[in-house]
Formats: C-alpha cells, structure tokens, sequence
C-alpha cells in the first residue's frame, strides 16, 4: 500500500507548485458526488482555500438525488465551496436542435453531451474567476477510455490520474471521507440505472488486478484489451498535418 500521507503531502504541494506559475487566483473542479471528485475536491481544498466545486446535474435522477447528497457531504466535511448549475434544460435545447440536422441521437451521442457541456461549465467559470479546472480521472478508467473525449477528459491539470480506482478507495479512506462515497456503486450517471462496471462489462477489481500485473479470467483479460485498444484515439494528441521536406 502507498503512503498516503506522502502521497498527500507531494500532490498538495504539486497543486501549490501549479497555481503559482500559472497566475492562477484558484481551482475549480465538477463535484460529481462520486470517488474521483471527492479525493481531487479534498486534495484541492488543502493546496487552495479558493478552490469550488461544481454540481453539474443532468437529466438522470441520480444526479439530483444520491450523487448530490454524497457531493454535498464531502464539501461539508472539507470545508469546500460548492455551487449547483442545473443543466437538463441545455441539454434537452441542444438535442432537439441536433434531431432536426442529424435525427435521433444514438445513445453513445446522448451519454457523451453531458459531460462535454460540464466542461464547458468549468471552463466558462474558470476563464470569469482566474482559475484552473482540476480534472478527475484516474489511471484505471483512462487505460480504457472510459471518458468522454473532449469532456471530463478535458482539463488543465489532474492530481490523481497515476491512481487506479483500488488506490482512489485506499486515499479516501486514509483521508476520512464519507463512507457512502467508497461503498456506492460507481455510476457516470449519465442515464437511469447506469453503473460504471456493468458498463464495461468488467470490474474495478479485475481492471485493477489487470493493470498491476495480476491474474485474471482470459476473456476479462481480452475484453480490457480491447477496450484499451479502441480507445487510444482518446489518449493521444490531436493529429495534425505535418508538411514533408522538400
């Protein structure tokens, strides 16, 4: 297991170290009311007392019920700024203007829109306050590019993404954080009923063992390396058009 008072103390001090060459007057980050947002909000808070969080509901009930109650916990315990921006209304504008050119949405085009319209949320707050928005991925769900490109894939900077969802549980515990944010099942909460791993098809645990070189059902093993395949577009840079030598 890591250290995690170290590990606290080094992405603190990374935050700090951040801010003070950007110019930068604080942070702001999407409060999810799930595991990556609570450790990224907690970690913020103590590098920055200008750090807020941002409650982004849309659409799923969810959003406007557990994962609003968890966020609210965790910024009541860390003492850290929130605000909530109801964002159903957008979204519902956007896709009845994207059927009259396109028809219905597919449901990966559906899923996708939420996040990209949250990150236009933090960034719009960002660039009117001075901030840099925090990104909350981590190194598991990265690997198989389970996030929206261009959406909370997008970011300025990102103190947990080297952690896999096994070490997020560990921090969170270590730091005290609510209980109901480790024992929840994990949900992107982009629609009814959705969780992250029977989205995927496989679980936290089964990814983790995966990526620290564990043993783990063939067909497991196959369906994460296709995922990791599949989703490279997302980890790479843009592709741009490089003039040849004359």
């Amino acid at each position: 297991m890591r250290d995690y008072q170290k590990e606290f103390e080094g992405r603190v001090s990374f935050i700090q170290d951040l801010l003070k060459k950007s110019g930068a007057k604080g942070i702001v980050y999407g409060n999810s009311g799930g595991k990556d947002s609570a450790l990224v909000g907690i970690l913020c808070k103590a590098a920055c007392d200008n750090t807020v969080g941002i409650m982004m509901p849309c659409s799923v009930s969810r959003n406007f019920e557990i994962d609003m109650k968890d966020g609210l916990a965790v910024a009541e315990q860390f003492h850290i700024e929130h605000r909530c921006i109801n964002l159903s209304d957008t979204r519902e504008t956007l896709v009845s203007a994207l059927k009259e050119v396109t028809g219905d949405l597919k449901e990966v085009s559906l899923n996708n829109i939420a996040p990209r319209l949250r990150m236009t949320t933090l960034y719009a707050i960002a660039a009117n306050e001075g901030r840099l928005v925090a990104g909350t991925g981590n190194r598991s769900e990265a690997y198989v590019g389970y996030f929206t490109k261009w959406g909370d894939g997008s970011h300025d900077f990102n103190p947990i993404a080297d952690l896999t969802v096994t070490e997020i549980y560990e921090f969170l515990r270590f730091l005290k954080a609510p209980e109901a944010i480790i024992t929840k099942a994990p949900s992107a909460g982009l629609a009814e009923g959705q969780t992250d791993e029977g989205e995927m098809g496989v679980t936290y645990a089964e990814l983790d063992a995966y990526l620290s070189g564990g043993s783990i059902a063939p067909e497991k093993q196959a369906k994460i390396d296709a995922m990791h395949a599949a989703s490279q577009h997302k980890r790479d840079p843009i592709v741009a058009y490089t003039p040849k030598a004359e």
